[in-house]
């Protein structure tokens, strides 16, 4: 059986504290991203998801419907995705990739009025801004400076 049909996407609960509080990360990566123990505390608007394999934590982002999405789109209806991680020994498997494909069907069930993902990549990452080519994220044209450097604002239409 192909891993990635072992995947889901589910809201944050207080078992999935302790795996995720072990995630790791090269420094080459982590300057792209923050751990998921970064996001302790949330505020209104922010939402937590874990992506579980067989219902083990392996990544990890936030998706956003404060205020700070109007940095990234006009569109009222949009949610803004940060923080995506795979925990480095996970790495390798495509979890990344499938957890942003099973996006568009998580966000529709739990978020209905939601019609677009919004993100910003940076320049440097080069992997991850193939990734979300290929999940169907387009390059907006837009950008945004971020803490070291250029970012790219990418959108997935619902």
């Amino acid at each position: 059986m192909d891993k990635i049909n072992t995947l889901t996407l589910k809201h944050y609960s207080h078992e999935h504290l302790e795996a995720l509080n072990a995630f790791e990360l090269p420094e080459e990566q982590a300057q792209f991203t923050s751990l998921p123990n970064h996001y302790q505390e949330i505020t209104d608007g922010q939402h937590r998801i874990v992506v579980l394999e067989n219902q083990k934590p392996v990544g990890f982002f936030l998706l956003h419907t404060t205020n700070r999405v109007k940095e990234f789109s006009e569109n009222p209806h949009a949610m803004l995705l940060t923080a995506l991680s795979i925990n480095f020994v996970d790495q390798g498997k495509g979890y990344g990739k499938g957890a942003m494909s099973l996006l568009k069907e998580f966000v529709n069930k739990d978020f209905p009025s939601c019609n677009e993902i919004v993100l910003a990549v940076n320049h440097k990452n080069i992997a991850a801004q193939q990734m979300y080519r290929k999940v169907g994220f387009q390059d907006t044209g837009r950008r945004k400076i971020g803490p070291i450097g250029e970012q790219f604002i990418m959108s997935l239409k619902m």
